[in-house]
């Protein structure tokens, strides 16, 4: 099967560019394909990138498909789509008219709760690029921390205090941790001054594989309650997953929401309802995301 040329727009962003690759690369597991990024970051305004996105695609092979994340490259994204006649898919909901583009896969917490029109596809959360469980044994325990945001505060020492207690509980496997670019500074260094247990990998040096290949391995992740993006890609990797505590400055807002309807479910386990004992509750199931829309892309706008 000749493979599908796919081009992927990115502003980038790492979460965009996450979301994107996922979808590639779930696609790439249904069909050979071939990706090829075309690079608009830190440009200003559209018309410039326009430009550059033209530019680059000179000396690229004619695409089959465009995916693209961020405001940035709706513009470009569409501009691209209509010249060479084929299908774009827009990972999240737009600000420009979701009928401009083939397909927009939107997370549903974002929907508000509104029914979504026949194009856009309602998804558990943002793709990743977590690759799905491939059955061999898991052993040790990753601890994903976000930092202060729109949604929420940062308290570090209930943070702290709650990663010593999990690690004292499980102290006969390994811990790892990382910190993201929200972390206040010094948050890794305080950490494994108080629990010394813990191996610590700054966002900063870590690739671009390394969080995959490390929700692959472990056996529970914790998750501080702002990130919601690695609270789903924890769910997409077949661990446990508990919800380590920050204050929430917006009770109603979609990410408390999201959270909220998660730890109901019984996808996630909150610090609080947390014991030594018990352990992490198992999820009801896998979050395979990428691979369903993977599906649902090909069936409706790559001929076959």
């Amino acid at each position: 099967m000749t493979p599908l040329e796919i081009h992927v727009l990115s502003d980038g962003k790492p979460g965009h560019e996450n979301q994107s690759y996922g979808l590639a690369e779930a696609i790439g597991r249904l069909r050979p394909v071939t990706t090829s990024k075309i690079h608009l970051a830190g440009l200003r305004g559209p018309f410039s990138r326009l430009k550059k996105a033209f530019k680059e695609t000179e000396h690229l092979p004619k695409p089959q498909l465009l995916i693209g994340a961020g405001h940035a490259v709706h513009p470009a994204l569409l501009a691209l789509s209509r010249t060479n006649d084929v299908p774009c898919v827009l990972l999240m909901k737009p600000t420009l008219p979701a009928a401009l583009f083939d397909l927009c896969l939107v997370p549903e917490h974002d929907l508000e709760g509104r029914d979504p029109q026949d194009h856009v596809i309602p998804t558990i959360g943002a793709l990743n690029r977590v690759i799905p469980p491939d059955g061999r044994p898991r052993h040790g325990g990753l601890i994903l921390l976000g930092g202060p945001s729109s949604s929420h505060g940062w308290d570090a020492a209930a943070v702290e205090t709650a990663i010593c207690a999990i690690i004292a509980a499980g102290k006969d496997r390994p811990w790892r941790v990382t910190d993201s670019r929200r972390s206040p500074a010094g948050t890794l260094d305080s950490l494994t001054k108080t629990c010394p247990a813990v191996a610590a990998y700054p966002h900063g040096e870590t690739g671009r594989d390394w969080l995959p290949q490390m929700l692959a391995e472990a056996a529970e992740v914790w998750v501080t309650e702002d990130s919601i993006s690695m609270i789903y890609e924890a769910l997409s990797s077949g661990a446990k997953v508990g919800l380590l505590p920050v204050p929430a400055t917006k009770k109603a807002g979609r990410v408390a929401r999201g959270v909220e309807r998660l730890a109901n479910e019984g996808f996630v386990t909150r610090f609080a309802d947390w014991s030594p004992g018990a352990g992490l509750a198992e999820p009801p199931q896998v979050l395979r995301e990428a691979d369903r829309c993977a599906s649902i892309v090909l069936k409706r706008l790559i001929p076959s």
